[in-house]
């Protein structure tokens, strides 16, 4: 799936109705749950008809999906400001990786409900899923641009799969923030700056020419994982 709808109307009025059917739909999911929650409800509660849902929406999967197109801009258009005055590798992460949740934020028990569907690794909603493959690659992309312009001396086979790895140590972030239950997701926030601070280290300690050989077993095992990723998508 590259699309979230097959047709969409691009007017002021057509992204209004757009954006209340999306909202209808994760306020019906937070309260009902995902198989209960059907396209004839969000329909009603948005109140418009169920062709018009579905003029936008092919299915409940495509608003999940679209879920996570508006959840990712709003971290680019977080992140931009940071990642244009700032060239330090580990700043640029932590500054990703703490405004990640924070954009999150206002989604977190949604994401609790969502997660129980999400995690099913047959569900078109599991963020490693052909369907998210869009939100995915764009994902990547967010962290090829962190390591791209970053002043980090960074080994090439290194700086090739470091995105990937990135992304997905920021899932592995947002997985312990959906089951976090302190103020403020402050354990997640600490785990942030004790994880980004570790992997900062461990690159560096990766560029040493005594590690070469450990780096590039370590980068095969990376690129068999992604090749049978691939392969089951």
């Amino acid at each position: 799936m590259d699309s979230i709808a097959t047709t969409q109307t691009k007017t002021p009025k057509g992204e209004q109705t757009k954006a209340l059917i999306l909202d209808s739909a994760l306020q019906l999911l937070q309260e009902r749950g995902y198989e209960q929650t059907t396209m004839r409800a969000i329909a009603q509660h948005a109140g418009v008809s169920l062709g018009n849902a579905y003029h936008y929406f092919n299915s409940k999967e495509h608003l999940i999906q679209a879920f996570y197109h508006r959840t990712h801009e709003e971290h680019l258009a977080a992140t931009a400001p940071v990642l244009e005055r700032e060239s330090n590798f580990k700043a640029r992460l932590l500054a990703v990786m703490r405004l990640k949740i924070s954009t999150l934020e206002p989604y977190h028990e949604f994401a609790g409900v969502l997660f129980k569907t999400a995690a099913d690794p047959h569900s078109p909603l599991n963020p490693f899923a052909h369907d998210s493959a869009p939100v995915r690659r764009d994902s990547i992309r967010l962290f090829e641009g962190l390591v791209r312009d970053t002043k980090a001396r960074i080994p090439d086979e290194l700086r090739a799969e470091l995105p990937y790895l990135l992304w997905l140590y920021h899932m592995g972030i947002i997985l312990f923030w959906i089951h976090d239950s302190s103020a403020k997701s402050a354990r997640t926030y600490r785990l942030i700056e004790q994880t980004v601070e570790l992997l900062d280290k461990l690159i560096s300690l990766a560029s040493n020419p005594l590690m070469r050989p450990v780096r590039k077993r370590a980068l095969k095992l990376v690129s068999e994982l992604r090749d049978l990723e691939l392969a089951e998508t």
